[in-house]
């Protein structure tokens, strides 16, 4: 390796004064590269200089009030991941109840840098979650009094606007033990059931509600008070705590009822859980989603399994794989059958595959499979019926069959430049170039095109039909 290569071990050789001057260069004009050295400055005198310096910089946090477009955000997002490391690195070695209340103070800046950031990538959200992950891991050296901790998380949920706290039941539960998880239950219902203060309906009013203040505060109360008690359940292992929070008709619900059937799995009552789903999946027979949401089915089937059924359970599989082209369901199957068996039921299921009525659907599930033989086929025999509009499928099994099976490749890419041209979809030139590039590219290794047009015939179409596409022959033409 060469010794200009930057590494570690190179500019170690460097020797501290012109390393130290390097950084001091590198720090100029730069303020979070500053900050970054200013904290290890701090770390290299202890860890309390750090956790001072911590609490500084989110005060300041707190205190800014400034939008920030998607490029400072960027920086915002790697200064927060640079304090949660010096917590990590710097602090909890060392004391982890500071630690612990540096990580909660970190998670209380969550609203002032929300109200100024889109997240719509949820890059920010991803730190907060980062953080909560690390008060689980160091819930067993937290040495707080548990009842206090249980005060301190019931105000905290209370509070939380962007589910900042979110998860903090099942991160603390180690800490909150037995006594903190039975305090923290009966608080909750204390608070939930407490009237309204006139400070809590002022800050209701002029929100533009069908109801009440008070009745709209009691409303939100009771629904965090169900998820709070909901979380002190699970942590208790207590099923019938968990349920309580739903009536009959919410335990037919299939949003609600795989949940509650893998608790009842998981507390040995399987009978139970089949029979909230078997309520479930009846009820949800007939929405148009169910087809479309495999929970309820994987649930099903775990009951099934536990119960012995395992003629039922392989009768679901095979259904539900006909249904939908499920591959989770078909694989599953598959693994239930004697040696030799699979092989022909496989063969069977992508036989049927195959035959499905939706192309791209069929052809998804082939490529994914993977039997690039019988996707190349497909594409071959219904060539005309490419949806080209579908741009992700069929760019992913173009890139798939390429290399062995290039025509299939150029029927896909024909299609995509097709619906591009066609529709005059000027912001997908760009793609419809690159895909008829890669045509050209294709050509040579296809040695025969059969009832589709070669290569030089198409481009000529091509231009005769979307001649005066100037965008698109732009940048073709080069």
């Amino acid at each position: 390796m060469s010794k200009k290569t930057l590494n570690k071990a190179n500019l170690e050789k460097l020797g501290a004064d012109k390393l130290a001057t390097l950084v001091m260069d590198l720090v100029q004009g730069n303020a979070a590269l500053q900050r970054r050295a200013r904290m290890e400055l701090s770390a290299a005198q202890g860890p309390k200089d750090v956790a001072a310096d911590l609490r500084k910089r989110f005060a300041s946090l707190r205190r800014s009030t400034s939008y920030l477009d998607w490029r400072k955000q960027r920086a915002l997002v790697k200064d927060l991941e640079s304090l949660l490391a010096m917590i990590e690195t710097s602090i909890l070695p060392h004391d982890a109840q500071d630690g612990f209340e540096l990580l909660w103070s970190f998670l209380q800046l969550a609203p002032s840098i929300h109200e100024r950031t889109d997240d719509s990538n949820g890059a920010v959200g991803d730190v907060f979650r980062q953080a909560m992950d690390m008060i689980a891991g160091l819930s067993p050296r937290i040495t707080m009094d548990a009842k206090t901790l249980a005060e301190r998380i019931l105000d905290a949920v209370a509070d939380a606007g962007y589910g900042e706290f979110d998860g903090i039941i099942p991160a603390t539960a180690e800490a909150l033990g037995p006594e903190g998880l039975e305090h923290l239950k009966q608080i909750t219902k204390v608070w939930a059931d407490t009237a309204p203060t006139p400070a809590e309906i002022d800050a209701y009013q002029g929100l533009g509600l069908h109801s009440s203040p008070a009745d709209a505060i009691r409303r939100a109360k009771q629904s965090t008070a169900s998820i709070i008690l909901a979380d002190v359940a699970d942590a208790q292992g207590d099923v019938d705590a968990y349920m309580a929070r739903y009536s009959a008709e919410q335990l037919t619900y299939g949003t609600i009822a795989p949940d509650v059937a893998q608790r009842l799995l998981a507390a040995g009552r399987v009978q139970e859980a089949y029979d909230i789903i078997r309520n479930a999946m009846a009820r949800e027979a007939d929405s148009p989603l169910r087809r479309f949401s495999s929970e309820l089915d994987e649930v099903f089937e775990d009951c099934l399994a536990q119960l012995g059924k395992l003629d039922d359970l392989k009768a679901h599989l095979w259904s539900t794989f006909e249904q939908v082209l499920s591959a989770r369901a078909l694989r599953k199957y598959l693994k239930l059958l004697p040696d030799f068996d699979d092989i022909e039921a496989e063969e069977k299921a992508l036989e049927i595959v195959a035959r499905h009525s939706r192309l791209n659907v069929a052809l998804d599930f082939l490529i994914l499979w993977p039997s690039l033989d019988r996707a190349a086929k497909l594409v071959l025999a219904r060539a005309e019926a490419l949806d080209g509009n579908d741009y992700m499928s069929l760019s992913q099994a173009a890139e798939a069959l390429d290399a062995r099976h290039p025509l299939a490749a150029t029927l896909l890419r024909r299609a995509m430049i097709a619906d591009t041209l066609n529709g005059a979809k000027s912001s997908r030139y760009r793609h419809a170039a690159r895909h008829l590039a890669e045509c050209a590219s294709a050509d040579a290794a296809i040695s025969a095109y059969g009832d589709h047009p070669a290569h030089g015939q198409f481009v000529e179409t091509l231009r005769a039909q979307h001649g005066r596409k100037y965008g698109f022959w732009g940048l073709v033409d080069g």
